[in-house]
């Protein structure tokens, strides 16, 4: 081989040399990842994410996607002549409209998914939250203008049962779930936000990260004064901003303060219109989108290299 020849490929070599700290860090570790937005649509998008799961998978980590699918229920609905109404930032969803979501998530966009990760193997395998009683939920009623408001099968989970995604990470898989659930009592299948699902796994997963794919790049400082994003920062810090937060970041942030305050090590909100987003957070020293951190305890000291991406 030439010298010149040598010296092109050096930088593949240096790539790969740098995401060793991170390939070592984060071997055998679970991380939830929630599949949405504008990489739910964009069809180069879509393959870079499966690309990007496969490799967690193949890298030593333990890879679980949850999904929702707002954009492809909206449009079966549309077809159905079905109307699609929002209370309190949640879709008000009829029993009539509950079968169109679940047939959208689990019978079209669920399979998409499962069909393109394993154009790389045998790996992914599909289910919803009612298999196996995954997730359990209850009847969630949305308080509007000082009133409990009914708005059909939405649910609110009550409980997690992670045996059968257990069961399907030793084997080797990569579960993919629907953020559908069925109650305990009156054995409803209700929808369930996916950034809350997500988080609510990842937390009875014991995961070391939850990453939430966004169509923004981040948590913004000051927006609209100012595109810079919040690179970290900690449960207690983002608690405090909740309330000032866009509708559309206020699920994935309060999924995010949720897991770290349950025992995930980072949450991550990153831009999910970047291709290889996933990589780029996960094996680089620099990271990109919003990092949340468990608050700091008493007596101990933050970790080098806790600054940038962990």
């Amino acid at each position: 081989m030439s010298a010149a020849r040598k010296h092109t490929a050096l930088p593949k070599a240096q790539i790969l040399i740098e995401a060793l700290p991170w390939l070592t860090r984060h071997n055998g570790k679970t991380v939830v990842i929630k599949f949405g937005g504008n990489a739910m649509i964009d069809e180069e998008l879509k393959a870079a994410f499966a690309q990007d799961v496969v490799f967690l998978r193949q890298a030593g980590l333990k890879p679980v996607v949850v999904h929702g699918g707002g954009p492809q229920i909206s449009a079966q609905l549309d077809k159905q002549g079905l109307v699609s109404e929002f209370k309190a930032g949640l879709r008000v969803t009829t029993p009539e409209a509950m079968d169109v979501v679940r047939m959208v998530l689990a019978g079209q966009v669920q399979r998409e998914l499962v069909g393109l990760l394993n154009q790389h193997g045998p790996l992914a395998v599909g289910m919803t939250g009612e298999d196996a009683h995954t997730i359990t939920a209850t009847q969630h009623r949305p308080t509007i203008e000082g009133e409990l408001v009914d708005i059909g099968r939405v649910g609110e989970i009550t409980a997690i049962d992670t045996g059968a995604i257990q069961a399907l990470l030793d084997d080797g898989r990569i579960p993919v779930i629907s953020s559908i659930a069925r109650s305990a009592d009156d054995n409803h299948v209700y929808n369930v936000n996916a950034d809350t699902a997500a988080a609510a796994l990842a937390a009875a997963l014991n995961a070391e990260t939850l990453m939430v794919l966004t169509d923004v790049e981040g948590l913004y400082e000051d927006w609209p004064n100012s595109d810079d994003v919040i690179s970290r920062l900690t449960a207690g810090e983002l608690e405090k901003l909740l309330p000032e937060l866009s509708s559309g970041m206020v699920p994935k942030m309060q999924g995010c303060l949720h897991a770290v305050r349950n025992g995930v090590e980072t949450a991550r909100v990153i831009d999910g219109r970047v291709q290889h987003s996933i990589l780029l957070e996960i094996f680089t020293d620099e990271g990109i989108g919003t990092m949340v951190v468990p608050d700091a305890q008493p007596g101990t000291v933050a970790q080098p290299g806790t600054e940038g991406e962990a």
